[in-house]
């Protein structure tokens, strides 16, 4: 099963031009299994979503995207996130009293918004994303590079604001899961893969190799 873990749609991420229906189609098209909405510091698609997936039978499953002192982290399986920007650490633990998971968005992205060195201080972070399709290579494979220093699980993901970018990257996992609570359980084992699309399918990176992520094109 392949899901986009990182997705944003227009309603609460203003950045974005993707509806939706439109993320839907061509997460389809692509051969996703289910989608990730992690807008901007926002979990107000949760409802809407939800409705969503029990009208077509499409899993969307929804998250945060969440700008911590240190940095942006990812973060699903949560009700509850904090007002207030927060330190990265504090950010983590409150996700983990949840019983959610998060993981580094592009951590080495030169826009002062990644973890970077924060990484290697932080405690209880599940995994990095290491293909990040609005991400050079060069930086997704030096996260890729402290993923396999660090003992991180390793995601690939859009982080799509616009249509050509819907699936570009993804994560492989090797079970289906059709609500949050079965995601969870899945991402938990720590057994996904990251994935990147080309020529009308997914090919699967089978370990980090940074060398390879540097040939990539998104």
């Amino acid at each position: 099963m392949f899901v986009d873990t990182h997705m944003h749609e227009m309603t609460y991420s203003k950045d974005s031009f993707l509806s939706l229906d439109e993320m839907v189609r061509i997460a389809k098209q692509k051969g996703l299994g289910a989608i990730c909405i992690t807008d901007h510091d926002s979990m107000g698609l949760k409802d809407y979503a939800a409705e969503y997936t029990e009208r077509t039978g499409f899993p969307v499953f929804v998250g945060i995207e969440f700008f911590s002192l240190q940095g942006d982290i990812v973060a699903l399986g949560i009700d509850e996130y904090p007002e207030k920007r927060v330190t990265a650490q504090e950010f983590i633990d409150f996700v983990k009293g949840q019983g959610g998971v998060c993981f580094a968005a592009h951590p080495f992205r030169n826009n002062n918004r990644g973890l970077e060195e924060h990484l290697r201080f932080v405690k209880g972070l599940d995994g990095l994303e290491v293909l990040n399709g609005s991400t050079s290579p060069g930086a997704c494979a030096k996260a890729a590079a402290y993923a396999e220093e660090l003992k991180l699980f390793t995601l690939g993901s859009s982080d799509c604001h616009v249509p050509e970018k819907v699936g570009v990257c993804a994560t492989y996992f090797p079970e289906e899961a059709k609500t949050m609570e079965e995601f969870l359980k899945v991402f938990k084992k720590g057994e996904m893969k990251p994935a990147y699309y080309r020529n009308g399918a997914y090919h699967i990176l089978d370990g980090q190799r940074p060398e390879e992520i540097c040939r990539i094109s998104f």
